[in-house]
């Protein structure tokens, strides 16, 4: 039997189990087999080769079903999820909907496993370090909550965290006497190297956690999380990895990082429909990290301590599934070099338009496909609102104090005729303005 039967037979077994019907033996998840069908074609290029085939991300595109009208370049606040994972998500909650409870909690909810081993596999851990959650806020906090830190404890950041993860550690602080200090980061810096240098000499001997992103959010500059990992297991601190930005965009695993915490959430660039995340904790941790939610054993080892939040939407994550699923089909390396190809595709042309200033390294080791620039006079708002109101393209203003701009984020969706239609917009704002204030 074919391998497209015998998912197709075992689809219709779900159906029946589940009394959603023939769950689409041929329908839902089509896109997805031709995002296969491709990549077996392609199989023999390397990645770098088929990031500008346009034939071959023409097929990945169609797996989406967007508004074309709206240019989306966003997709680091959330990105639309693949039409398979909307229909997946829209019968499981219809079959809920029939006898609310039971089919919720007896029949859905069992499924949340076979989640759970998908994203270890693609993160390279055990399903028993894996807990499903709502968004990477929720996955970081319950660590950064959870962690049996004393007063005087030092917390070491940077000043280019997420701000939702600085609200938290300032929380701890007044709460619980914990010092939270921050570092600035050089943007863009010279190497890598200088980042670990920077965080070297910050350690002090109260140190107790390494908190910092894999990619920063408002830069698009990737960390040296291995070498930061190494340099504070040789001094026994904890890492906690905000991988919110590298999770499904990156290629890599777990063992590449080297961390005892990581979070993320799966409506970036997984593309899973919003309301998805995950955290993973070092398997000999998880006894020791407090649960957000109350639990009947708070110092128990099972990773499912950290989902405890009460009666929640099944079928929003069992809708991950289609999205892994899609993922895995047009395969790690090839989505992490198509999203730096499409990078490349705005960011050098206009790296050359006067008043226009990168301020993300364009260094295939210190970024990928999120980036942010500026333009000389232009405030990032006013730029920001230009763009929607004037050529409708979204983007994401920064007004960081270190950082102001504009981050430029699109997906494997985006198509190059797209690209083109951002670059036209800003290279027009350079050189004649945007208008009076």
């Amino acid at each position: 039997m074919s391998d497209g039967a015998s998912r197709r037979q075992f689809l219709g077994q779900v159906g029946r189990a589940t009394g959603i019907g023939a769950l689409a033996a041929g329908g839902f998840a089509a896109a997805a087999d031709r995002v296969h069908a491709a990549a077996r074609r392609a199989a023999a290029r390397p990645a770098r080769d088929l990031a500008g085939d346009e034939d071959f991300w023409h097929v990945v595109q169609d797996a989406w079903d967007v508004d074309r009208a709206l240019l989306n370049l966003n997709n680091g606040g959330c990105s639309p999820a693949p039409r398979a994972a909307i229909d997946l998500l829209f019968r499981h909650w219809r079959f809920a909907n029939a006898t609310m409870y039971h089919n919720l909690m007896a029949v859905l909810h069992p499924q949340k496993e076979a989640v759970r081993a998908q994203l270890a596999a693609l993160f390279g851990a055990s399903p028993e370090e894996i807990a499903i959650v709502r968004n990477a806020s929720e996955a970081l906090e319950a660590v950064s909550l959870g962690l049996p830190l004393e007063r005087g404890d030092e917390v070491l950041s940077t000043t280019h965290d997420y701000p939702r993860m600085v609200t938290t550690w300032k929380q701890r602080e007044a709460r619980d006497g914990v010092v939270f200090r921050q570092i600035p980061l050089p943007v863009p810096p010279r190497d890598l190297g200088e980042i670990v240098t920077l965080f070297a000499q910050a350690i002090t001997p109260r140190t107790r956690l390494l908190h910092f992103c894999h990619v920063v959010n408002i830069t698009g500059q990737i960390l040296p999380v291995q070498a930061l990992c190494r340099l504070a297991r040789s001094k026994g601190i904890l890492t906690l990895v905000d991988g919110a930005h590298s999770f499904a965009h990156l290629d890599f695993r777990r063992d590449d990082l080297e961390c005892d915490f990581f979070g993320t959430s799966l409506h970036k660039w997984l593309s899973a429909p919003v309301g998805n995340g995950m955290l993973y904790v070092r398997k000999e941790l998880i006894p020791t990290v407090w649960p957000l939610f109350a639990h009947s054993e708070p110092r128990g080892g099972d990773i499912r301590k950290f989902e405890e939040f009460g009666t929640h939407p099944v079928p929003i994550f069992l809708a991950v599934s289609e999205a892994v699923r899609l993922h895995q089909a047009i395969g790690a390396a090839r989505k992490q070099e198509r999203m730096r190809f499409l990078r490349d595709a705005w960011a050098r042309p206009l790296a050359g338009e006067p008043k226009v200033r990168m301020l993300t390294s364009l260094d295939p080791a210190q970024s990928c496909g999120v980036a942010t620039l500026a333009i000389e006079g232009i405030k990032p708002g006013r730029l920001a609102d230009w763009l929607l109101r004037e050529r409708r393209i979204v983007v994401s203003p920064v007004d960081h104090p270190e950082v102001k701009g504009i981050r430029v984020t699109p997906h494997v969706y985006t198509t190059l005729p797209e690209i083109g239609r951002f670059v036209d917009a800003i290279a027009e704002a350079a050189r004649d303005g945007i208008g009076k204030p």
